[in-house]
């Protein structure tokens, strides 16, 4: 007959081993599954067109700039992006003053990348202070740059150097930014707009209405003094050509003349009586007319002619 207050030991040995199993097993795994999330969440990845920044403290320690996957150290490491590509900034507009004195609102924006982002993070730290750099970089040159002009200059298209103060203006802005290792390059610095303060604009304006007016009024005069010049060139070309040939119609009409009376000559002097009777009949042509009445002798030769008697 078996004891019920009688344990058995063996069999409490083998439970207390596989529980002890279960547990180990059940702790590996979830050590395992800790591992992989913390290797999991260090992980980072590198996409193109940006920099990861990795610190350690605070400090710097290693910029990636090439697209890929990296990993930092758990606890102790950090990592942070920065943009790789170029980027538009648009400089608040700022009021300046031309060479003549005249105040004038002067509107810019900048492409600009970071080309060295632990220059860039030592020295300026973050995008914003970055971008603010530039603008008062940019706000500087140009004050005084356009300073050195006239307001026409600025505003006139045709007398305008803003093509080549851009220019010019990128450069002195990178040389700045160079000098003070910001890590950073502007591509381009373009001017937007040039305007006037309101209070000044209306007489600007009314001011920039009569210099066209007398610009046009001056292309007017030049066309009709052109057009005056041109008209005497030719009134004075169809004179002369008219001159010519009317000289050249009286040489041709009496080198005529005189053929005619070298040919009536030689005509003439071969019947002196034939040419007797044709000088009368062109006087009867141009003395006798319709009504034309003549007193003479009947005996008169003139009168035997009338009669047709020419003996």
């Amino acid at each position: 007959m078996k004891d019920d207050n009688i344990i058995n030991m063996n069999e409490k040995k083998s439970n207390d081993f596989g529980w002890k199993n279960y547990t180990k097993i059940g702790v590996f795994f979830v050590g395992l599954i800790i591992i992989l999330g913390l290797i999991l969440s260090n992980l980072f990845i590198v996409k193109e067109g940006e920099y990861k920044v990795i610190r350690q403290f605070g400090e710097v320690v290693k910029i990636k700039s090439e697209p890929g996957l990296g990993y930092k150290l758990p606890f102790i490491q950090t990592v942070s992006s920065l943009p790789k590509y170029q980027m538009t900034y648009d400089v608040s507009e700022a009021e300046i003053n031309t060479k003549d004195k005249k105040r004038m609102i002067i509107d810019n924006y900048a492409v600009w990348k970071i080309s060295d982002p632990k220059k860039m993070i030592a020295n300026a730290r973050t995008v914003v202070n970055a971008e603010a750099r530039i603008k008062e970089f940019i706000y500087s040159v140009v004050r005084a740059e356009l300073g050195n002009l006239n307001y026409d200059e600025i505003i006139n298209d045709e007398k305008s150097s803003r093509g080549s103060l851009n220019d010019k203006v990128t450069q002195m802005v990178n040389d700045l930014l160079s000098n003070d290792n910001y890590g950073i390059t502007v591509t381009d610095v373009r001017t937007k707009r040039t305007d006037l303060p309101e209070e000044n604009e209306k007489s600007v304006f009314t001011r920039m209405i009569s210099e066209r007016g007398s610009k046009a009024q001056e292309y007017l005069s030049k066309g009709d003094a052109k057009k005056n010049r041109i008209e005497a060139e030719t009134d004075k070309k169809v004179k002369q050509m008219i001159a010519k040939a009317k000289a050249d119609a009286e040489v041709i009409r009496s080198e005529g003349e005189g053929q005619a009376a070298k040919i009536y000559n030689e005509a003439f002097s071969k019947d002196k009586e034939f040419y007797h009777l044709f000088r009368t009949l062109e006087s009867y042509k141009k003395t006798i007319g319709n009504e034309t009445v003549i007193v003479i002798p009947s005996n008169s030769p003139y009168a035997k002619l009338l009669v047709g008697n020419i003996k």
